[in-house]
């Protein structure tokens, strides 16, 4: 038997809210976190909307100083973890330095954390003074505000936890795939509490450029952006880039009881799986992401009927919504036509690697709160989507587990599953 592991803290920085129950509170009334682009000029381009994060303030959540220091994916990561910390009452009290230890064994105390992209804002700046200026003029912290792993690093610093601090890379199941590695440091017993989730912020013209060559944005919709991520809807054509981080606090549940924390739900199992198949395009049998969703119920230690809602990476483009409906029947076989489904992407955008920890966190509030958050913009549903997408406005029930899926360029395919505690 695997130990037990729960979840006891949450926290999220999104476009469709800075706050959990504000988050949750958007998904209920299907609210789109999708407008024009205001972090650069989008003269020249045709993609000119994106999933924002509004109002954020560094500040609010640690030293000016410090996040100066920080780029954007690190800061936003950075305060996720603050009210996840805050949520799981293990947040420590402020010493001289400004640093603010966990209140649980820093040695056993872990962090995993998914992130495809790293600073791209950075390495845009510093690439525009290298040819501008030459060397001497770039920006002095470039490598380490660019670097991936710098979200755990610097997180790692500021609570001083002193056991694990990974960074998980498989694109946009990053997010996932750094839950489902914490969860086996936990089963493990290597760690006792880990924080865990995932950040992305590349709302910048690199990326944006990018991805536009490769044809993966949505272009038809700048004028109405609210309108423009609809999966599922055979009206879709491509998904709109988003920033955001979801982040966890993971213990066993021997540990969490040990301290009196209170229980949010169990994170139940977690699957991953190849496609060997493509660099960008899942396979189109559907197999590869249904057999990470098959390990993931199994490793839960349930049935497919056991399962009453899936949050679906349901990007809005016209490959993935098709095939993660055959994965999904693959996975699920007749219970598929019972299930209900839902891409909450129809309201945050696609946050890359953040969109794991996002998902994971919705999934927890519609078992925490009964609900099944919408697809909002599925009008006109493709007919090669045939199943149950919760269209438009979100439905009520009590719902025992849940399962979140992730797939990545490159064929990562991660699975997530968690119920309510008992």
């Amino acid at each position: 038997m695997h130990k037990k592991v729960v979840v006891t803290g949450m926290g999220v920085i999104s476009p469709i809210g800075n706050s959990v129950e504000e988050f949750c509170t958007a998904l209920k009334e299907g609210k789109s976190g999708i407008g024009p682009i205001t972090a650069f000029d989008t003269t020249g381009f045709d993609v000119t909307i994106a999933g924002e994060i509004k109002n954020f303030d560094p500040s609010l959540y640690m030293d000016k100083k410090e996040a100066r220091k920080m780029a954007r994916f690190i800061q936003i990561a950075v305060a996720a973890t603050v009210q996840a910390l805050n949520d799981a009452g293990l947040m420590g009290e402020a010493d001289a330095d400004g640093k603010r230890p966990v209140k649980s064994d820093p040695r056993k105390t872990g962090i995993v954390i998914g992130n495809g992209i790293g600073g791209f804002e950075i390495v845009g700046e510093s690439h525009k003074k290298l040819f501008n200026d030459g060397p001497k003029r770039m920006l002095p912290l470039t490598i380490p505000m660019m670097i991936p792993n710098e979200a755990a690093g610097n997180i790692s610093m500021i609570f001083g936890t002193k056991g694990p601090a990974f960074t998980q890379v498989t694109a946009c199941a990053s997010g996932t795939d750094a839950l489902g590695q914490a969860l086996d440091l936990i089963r493990a017993g290597r760690c006792d509490v880990i924080i865990s989730g995932g950040t992305e912020s590349t709302i910048v013209p690199f990326a944006i450029g990018g991805f536009q060559m490769l044809k993966a944005l949505s272009t038809k919709r700048c004028a109405e952006p609210e309108k423009a991520s609809r999966p599922f809807d055979a009206d879709r054509d491509g998904f709109v880039i988003a920033e955001g981080a979801g982040m966890f606090i993971l213990e066993s549940e021997e540990h969490a009881k040990s301290r009196g924390a209170k229980i949010i739900a169990e994170f139940a199992g977690y699957g991953a799986s190849a496609d060997a198949y493509h660099i960008t395009a899942p396979d189109p049998t559907g197999i590869g992401g249904g057999t990470a969703m098959k390990n993931a119920i199994e490793d839960a230690g349930l049935k497919p009927e056991d399962i009453q809602y899936y949050n679906a990476h349901g990007t809005s483009t016209e490959i993935n919504d098709p095939t993660e409906t055959k994965m999904i029947k693959y996975a699920f076989g007749d219970h598929a036509y019972k299930l209900k489904i839902s891409s909450t992407k129809s309201m945050t955008g696609h946050c890359i690697a953040g969109a794991g920890g996002i998902e994971a966190l919705a999934c927890i509030l519609a078992i925490r709160d009964g609900f099944y958050p919408p697809t909002i913009n599925l009008d006109n549903p493709d007919p090669e989507c045939d199943l149950d997408y919760v269209p438009n406005k979100a439905q009520y029930g009590e719902i025992t587990a849940a399962a979140s899926g992730s797939l990545g360029f490159g064929g990562h395919n991660g699975v997530g599953v968690f119920k309510k505690y008992e």
